[in-house]
């Protein structure tokens, strides 16, 4: 509804957060909500006949969209529920949001995903897409309703295709999850390649950029990970093992999709290969657990590997209610560490740990000050002491300590200070903890100033 679109990004505007603002593809929106009951439904059962299910709780007539003897309800109306729409109606939004907050250059909405999900929508909204999504269904969406996003605000970023997750990067929903005639209809391409090459085209062929981010969704796909709960003792295991699946291509996946996934690697390749110039964004991920401190490690080490491998844009799904869940903790350990606004480093330099699996460490440079900041995370349930060595960098005489671990789950904790050596130092890492270095350099910054000529 647009007064939800509307608070939504004046809460964001209030706290200096970027809106990412997802607009439909699909060429339906809903209908205006009753007040009251009944609801319009998709499958109603004064409508389409008696079906296996129901909303008991809230309308008893709106049925679950399979019929008695387990076939789907087909034929039905799809304005029940909705009403349908062209790129237009998405153009004439953009244009009221850029008239209310401005341009995204200028402090309006910067970023729009291009809808969500899409190769899930003959399932997720089979009421109005009953029919699986292909490869140029979803292509000349793109085309059609980015250029309206772009016509209406050209400095506005537009992310996709936002696919669910591995079968949609190779694979129309047309084609499942293997392959099938969409693809060979295709020259045998994956997806997402595909995807990228033809939107390639375009821009040359047009000389304007529809998208800017290729953006995915990635969930572990491990039984149990992907949890409010924090799992037995083996899924907390593997909820910090499958991390791994995020870059490593040695890591096979401990799950149904048994192969290497390496993703942000792979994307970059896809880029690399098809679109150059186009960023990288992972809009829906979590790994679970984010209210005790095994969802925190595993969240602080994606944190890491996000800033590690380059990813551009990356916004998680579901963060906990509470402000003072572990998982929250593993956020400010980068953000806001010291409660004043102190953070981890904007450039990424080269760190590498022994056993990764066992104690990962992320290292960053400063900008404002030139300090070198380490975060590093032992995902084991015990103490581990290991040298921390230092190379082309010239530390002062002691680095500033910050720790969040299971000793203390409601307070970031301030350490003495780590004595430095120009080679680097030794530490003690406790069980289930992350910690935080931060070390100034030996000397200030340099700042190379240029000379100015008056005429």
């Amino acid at each position: 509804e647009a007064n939800a679109a509307g608070n939504f990004i004046s809460q964001n505007l209030g706290t200096g957060t970027e809106t990412l603002l997802t607009v439909p593809l699909i060429g339906w929106v809903a209908k205006r909500r009753p007040s009251g009951h009944p609801y319009d439904c998709g499958f109603k059962i004064s409508l389409y006949g008696a079906q296996q299910g129901s909303d008991s709780q809230w309308d008893p007539d709106c049925g679950n969209g399979v019929l008695t003897n387990g076939t789907d309800v087909t034929g039905n109306d799809p304005t029940d529920t909705s009403l349908a729409i062209t790129s237009s109606f998405v153009g004439n939004w953009v244009t009221h949001l850029v008239a209310t907050y401005g341009t995204a250059a200028n402090g309006g909405v910067k970023f729009y995903n291009l809808d969500n999900e899409p190769m899930l929508w003959n399932s997720t909204h089979r009421d109005v897409h009953p029919q699986p999504t292909t490869y140029d269904e979803l292509l000349g969406r793109t085309i059609d309703y980015a250029g309206a996003i772009k016509a209406a605000d050209p400095s506005a970023q537009t992310l996709g295709p936002v696919v669910w997750g591995w079968c949609a990067y190779f694979y129309s929903a047309a084609d499942g999850c293997s392959p099938g005639a969409d693809r060979a209809a295709h020259g045998n391409m994956d997806f997402i390649p595909w995807y990228l090459g033809q939107l390639h085209a375009y821009d040359q062929q047009h000389g304007q950029r529809l998208l800017d981010y290729l953006d995915v969704h990635i969930y572990p796909q491990i039984d149990g990970v992907f949890s409010d709960s924090p799992g037995s003792a083996s899924v907390q295991a593997a909820r910090l093992r499958s991390t791994r699946q995020l870059w490593d291509p040695t890591y096979i996946h401990e799950g149904w999709i048994a192969q290497p996934v390496y993703l942000i690697p792979r994307m970059k390749q896809w880029v690399s290969s098809e679109y150059p110039g186009t960023k990288l964004a992972i809009s829906e991920y979590n790994w679970g657990a984010l209210g005790y401190m095994n969802g925190a490690l595993a969240q602080a080490d994606i944190l890491g590997i996000f800033g590690r491998e380059g990813l551009d844009l990356a916004t998680l799904w579901g963060p906990p209610d509470n402000a003072g869940a572990p998982g929250i903790f593993a956020f400010r350990m980068y953000r806001n560490y010291d409660g004043l606004g102190g953070s981890f480093g904007v450039t990424s330099v080269h760190s590498a740990s022994a056993d990764q699996e066992k104690l990962a460490i992320y290292a960053a440079l400063r900008g404002q000050d030139g300090a070198l900041t380490l975060m590093v995370i032992n995902k084991t349930g015990q103490a581990l002491t290991s040298p921390l060595a230092l190379s082309n960098f010239s530390p002062a005489a002691s680095a500033q300590v910050y720790r969040y671990s299971s000793n203390n789950l409601s307070a970031i904790v301030s350490l003495p200070s780590q004595p430095l050596t120009p080679a680097g130092f030794t530490a003690t890492f406790p069980a289930n903890s992350i910690t935080l270095f931060v070390v100034p350099p030996g000397q200030p910054p340099r700042h190379t100033y240029l000379p100015l000529i008056r005429r």
